[in-house]
């Protein structure tokens, strides 16, 4: 055995939440209890998530005896990764090893459950392969505090977390020292082109800026600025429209602090394909990407209709199904589109038949669609806006994200203190994954909403509930 080598233990949910799991253990050997080949065997019915992912798992477990021979599985099978499945260390891969006789009766842990087979295997294990370190990795805390009790070292299953501490997630707008100016002095070249002022920069080797991230420079010099170009070691940085002026306004509104005039820039930026906004309640994500959509579908035509999709996943108790057609079910879970266009549409000038007017025509612009339906979608020239993406596991996300077709901007909001789907946190949500796998590209935009503009009440309601 090379040093320092480990048999991580992995438990049935591991597996179901990522199949890949088995591969992603580097040098390590993974030892899998004949308990979870049982488990698996029982989820794999099914249309869900957890079901694909059972039958995905025994897909690769079969692969994988066959390519090593069906007769000699006692010494392990080496780990090679499947074709079309991209891995860090790849060619420094352990083996498999499957549990291969039964736990004795004085290793069982109360009656006969799954999790104390599998603690039983472990103690097993251990004993098979003195010397060598042995961890159980497990999204149940039960069975990590199980193992823990038995002396076993019990991890969770971090590889799919996006980053290791939600803190470090780009906020997409970073304030410039004070001596910005001073300290660019020597180098530094500005010009005007279409109406907009421009700045050329020498990159400092500590400022991590990435692509349509915002800048912003408070005090008696107040500037807002926006990288428009990376170029080796020189930084092109465009000055922002100031949506805050009544001239300036977006289908009536304002940006009343300074990331909603961040927000509502790069929404209108015809550039940027992908923009994802974070936020608590009440900052207003939802007001400015349906104010933004409908301007720019409405006024210039630039997209045809606006998009409106979600998570469906409940606070409380479900109420069981919906009766009607798509747009009618998914109705009640639209309550934020309805209450914002109530604001965007309250206008006195043609008293209640306008209003009712202008909301008709507005319905026939904005669709509302299901989650459950978007796969093998296109959307041409499209304002998508998938609202409460916090929900989402990475894979759905990626499966909505790429239905863009040609002329379509995709627009994901959330936020990440209220998930309400079990097994995702802040580091594994979609919408956390998102902000950090495109914070790179040049044609997306990501802002973090900080203050809440709803009242008072909620405001105060978010710092102290």
């Amino acid at each position: 055995m090379t040093k320092g080598k480990r048999i991580y233990v992995l438990d049935t949910n591991v597996l179901m939440h990522d199949p890949t799991a088995l591969f992603k253990f580097e040098e390590h050997d993974v030892f899998i209890p004949m308990m979870v080949l049982e488990e698996l065997d029982n989820a794999k019915k099914g249309h869900s998530e957890a079901s694909r992912n059972a039958r995905q798992v025994s897909r690769f477990l079969n692969e994988l005896i066959e390519a090593h021979g069906s007769n000699n599985v006692e010494g392990g099978i080496a780990l090679a990764p499947p074709k079309g499945l991209q891995l860090r260390n790849a060619d420094s891969a352990g083996r498999l090893i499957f549990q291969l006789k039964p736990v004795e009766a004085g290793k069982r842990f109360g009656t006969v459950m799954p999790d104390n087979l599998i603690l039983g295997a472990i103690l097993q294990l251990r004993e098979d392969h003195p010397g060598i370190p042995v961890v159980l990795v497990s999204k149940d805390i039960n069975l990590r505090i199980k193992a823990s009790i038995c002396s076993v070292p019990a991890e969770d299953y971090e590889n799919d977390r996006a980053l290791d501490d939600f803190n470090l997630l780009f906020t997409g707008a970073t304030q410039l020292p004070n001596d910005f100016w001073e300290k660019h002095e020597g180098n530094l070249r500005s010009w005007t082109e279409k109406g907009r002022t421009f700045y050329e920069v020498r990159r400092q080797p500590d400022d991590g800026w990435y692509p349509n991230q915002y800048l912003y420079l408070p005090g008696e010099d107040e500037v807002e600025l926006k990288v428009a170009k990376l170029d080796g070691d020189r930084v092109v940085l465009q000055i922002v429209d100031d949506f805050r002026t009544p001239q300036h306004q977006v289908w009536g509104i304002n940006a009343r602090n300074r990331e909603q005039n961040f927000a509502l820039n790069a929404l209108m930026d015809p550039d940027i394909d992908f923009v994802t906004l974070l936020g608590t309640a009440g900052t207003g994500k939802t007001l400015l990407a349906l104010a933004a959509g409908l301007a720019q579908t409405m006024d210039v035509q630039r997209y045809r209709e606006i998009i409106m999709t979600r998570a469906t996943v409940s606070v409380g108790e479900d109420i069981g199904f919906l009766p009607g057609t798509e747009e009618e079910k998914m109705t009640p879970w639209m309550g934020a589109l309805t209450d914002n266009l109530e604001v965007l549409t309250h206008t006195d000038d043609h008293g209640a038949w306008g209003r009712s007017a202008t909301n008709d025509l507005l319905a026939s612009r904005i669709k509302i669609r299901a989650m459950n339906f978007m796969r093998g979608r296109t959307f041409l020239n499209r304002w998508v806006i998938i609202d409460e993406a916090q929900n989402l596991t990475p894979k759905q996300m990626k499966t909505l994200v790429t239905r863009a077709g040609p002329g379509t901007k995709i627009i994901c909001m959330g936020n990440v203190e209220q998930i309400d789907t079990p097994y995702l946190t802040e580091t594994t949500s979609g919408l956390t994954y998102a902000v950090d796998r495109f914070k790179g590209w040049n044609h997306s935009a990501h802002i973090t909403l900080r203050r809440g503009e709803r009242s008072r009440l909620a405001d105060y309601a978010s710092e102290v509930l």
